[in-house]
């Protein structure tokens, strides 16, 4: 694995303004995992959830979920929700049943957090619903896989001018990228770690984080969408490679099973739930 460093966002600067960040919440003296809302997701018909139709005319409800992974080295946002914006429109709800009622600014503040005072930012890929709030963290060190990159920056995402709006800083931010098939140590300890799991995006990623008291925690981002959709092993229709999805099953399946890590299915409301409800952490 090659790692490449990016030259700093001057942008940031401007935005954010040297010296902006808070006095912030203290490091914790391990590791703590917080869950935050930052939107709910209906569809009437799931029918793209599932290339074998499983899901044609049914309706399903999805949580949009931002992490944010406290450490003493530093803090991490892992995947960043829809727009925070959406939470300032009619009923707090935009167009394709999009509600958002909790701002991640908000939130991060319940922590004496702005994002100013984030060190990392990582997603598990650049859909508009993990993507909609990086541009606030322009200031942070963005880790990314090099082939999701390109992927958020290339032509047909440019030309979708909203959508690109809401993470266009990242491209000039410090940056780390992840180039090869390896996985990556964030803090330097094994404690959080980045792993490649391609197949929905070109650059699709999954976060393990060791927990103390909790243990392994595994995000998953769109490896599955839906709670019956792991078992099944069920395919988007709109994922970038089949063969590739269905690989990254297979090895993201094995890493939990080697970790015994509790596998979090980020767009399921019953696992979201199931994590210490904002602002307690799980360690």
């Amino acid at each position: 694995m090659t790692l490449r460093l990016l030259a700093p966002a001057v942008a940031a600067a401007l935005l954010f303004g040297a010296g902006a960040a808070t006095a912030a919440k203290a490091p914790p003296k391990g590791v703590e995992l917080y869950a935050m809302d930052c939107g709910r997701l209906t569809t009437e018909n799931a029918d793209a959830y599932a290339d074998d139709g499983a899901y044609k005319g049914k309706t399903a409800t999805m949580v949009v979920p931002c992490y944010l992974i406290r450490h003493p080295k530093g803090d991490l946002i892992w995947d960043t929700g829809v727009p925070q914006t959406i939470a300032d429109r009619p009923n707090h709800t935009a167009p394709g049943g999009i509600v958002v009622t909790h701002k991640l600014t908000d939130q991060l503040k319940q922590l004496d957090l702005t994002p100013a005072d984030i060190e990392y930012l990582s997603i598990s890929h650049s859909h508009f619903d993990h993507i909609g709030n990086a541009g606030l963290f322009a200031g942070s060190t963005w880790i990314v896989d090099a082939d999701e990159r390109a992927y958020a920056f290339r032509a047909p995402a440019r030309a979708n001018a909203q959508g690109f709006a809401a993470y266009a800083a990242l491209e000039t931010a410090k940056t780390v990228l992840i180039e090869g098939d390896a996985d990556y140590d964030v803090f330097g300890d094994g404690s959080v770690t980045i792993v490649q799991a391609p197949g929905h995006t070109p650059g699709h990623t999954v976060l393990l984080v060791k927990l103390k008291g909790a243990g392994p925690v595994l995000l998953t981002g769109d490896m599955w969408h839906l709670a019956q959709s792991r078992p099944e092993r069920r395919v988007p229709r709109f994922n970038a490679d089949r063969a590739q999805t269905l690989a990254s099953m297979d090895k993201v399946e094995a890493l939990a099973k080697a970790t015994k890590a509790r596998v979090i299915l980020e767009h399921v409301p019953e696992d979201f739930d199931s994590l210490p409800k904002f602002p307690a952490p799980l360690r």
